[in-house]
Formats: C-alpha cells, sequence, structure tokens
C-alpha cells in the first residue's frame, strides 16, 4: 500500500478493501449527481460491486498497469482518482477521477491530478497523459484547462450516458510540454 501526502488535508491511499464500504456508501449518497457524467454507476449497486472494483485495481497495481487511490480528504474518502490501464508500449496513459458532490470547488482534484501527472513523467517516464470528459461536464473539464493541459479532439457520441450518446473532449499533456517545477 502507498500512502501519499497531496498537502496537509490531502492524501491519496492506494484503494484496498478496507475502503470498500466507506467508498460505497460516498457512491451511493452521491449516485444522483454522479450519473450524470459517470457510466459506471449504474452497475454499483451493492458494497460487494465496489469490493469487485478495488480487487480489479489491486490487480491492474500488481501488474504495473497503474493504480486507483481513494482520495482521502480531513481522514474521509472523497473519491478516487487514478490511472485507465498504462500502454507502455507507447509510454502514455489517461486519468479518471471523481470526487464527491459536497467536496467540489475547492480545488482537491486540481491538486490530486497534478501530483499524478508530475508522477506520471517524473517517475514513470511517459510521454503523454490524456483526460478524457463528456463534453457538458464543464467541472471536469476545468481540471486538465487549470493544468494547462491542450484541448485535443472532440470524439462525437463516444460516450453513453443515461441512454444517450454524448460527445467527448480529449486533452493531452506531453512530457516535453510540461512545466516543471522551479
Amino acid at each position: 500500500m502507498f500512502d501519499w501526502k497531496i498537502d496537509n488535508n490531502i492524501q491519496l491511499e492506494l484503494l484496498e478493501p478496507s475502503h470498500a464500504k466507506e467508498l460505497f456508501r460516498l457512491t451511493d449518497e452521491n449516485r444522483e449527481y454522479l450519473a450524470e457524467w459517470l457510466p459506471w454507476v449504474d452497475s454499483v449497486q451493492q458494497p460487494e460491486d465496489t469490493v469487485q472494483f478495488i480487487e480489479q485495481s489491486q490487480k491492474q497495481w500488481f501488474k504495473n498497469q497503474g493504480f486507483q487511490a481513494a482520495i482521502i480528504v480531513d481522514g474521509s474518502i472523497a473519491g478516487t482518482i487514478g490511472h485507465h490501464e498504462i500502454d507502455w508500449q507507447n509510454y502514455k496513459t489517461s486519468l479518471g477521477y471523481w470526487l464527491g458532490e459536497s467536496y467540489q470547488g475547492r480545488g482537491i482534484m486540481t491538486k490530486c491530478c497534478d501530483a499524478i501527472v508530475r508522477h506520471a513523467f517524473d517517475e514513470l517516464d511517459l510521454n503523454r497523459v490524456e483526460i478524457h470528459c463528456a463534453i457538458d461536464n464543464q467541472k471536469s473539464r476545468a481540471v486538465p484547462e487549470r493544468l494547462g493541459f491542450i484541448k485535443e479532439a472532440i470524439q462525437k457520441e463516444a460516450i453513453q450516458l443515461n441512454g444517450q450518446f454524448k460527445d467527448q473532449v480529449v486533452f493531452r499533456a506531453l512530457s516535453s510540454e510540461w512545466k516543471k517545477e522551479a
């Protein structure tokens, strides 16, 4: 397990079974809010579904395909962040993330994404990181925009949300273009 301190109030913890109950509760309490933008929400109907997700994410970690982490804010799970599978042949990945509604608007996700992108470039030596968002999801889109990602493409009807196909925007950051810490 890793424990990654982002700031005095925020840390990331590799997802493990002990997170399942709290993570399911957060998902369930935010179901309507999350379902507007995240197609997987309807498939999480009971705590066992969260346990299965955590087991899959542990396999991802052990296979060196990236990680899924709980975002811990002031001691409570606020959401998750992680890699979609790392493509080691092409040195790229994409990130997925979400926060409970009450944690929105505090800069939490921007800080977490910044840390993970820096790690991808500086520690994993990846060349490209992408973030895909439903085109109308302004809160999710604001994260890569604040971090200086480049809007690279709009994929027509690339994501199905609530029975309707929606356009998706692809943002990218390249290692050669990424801002370096002073």
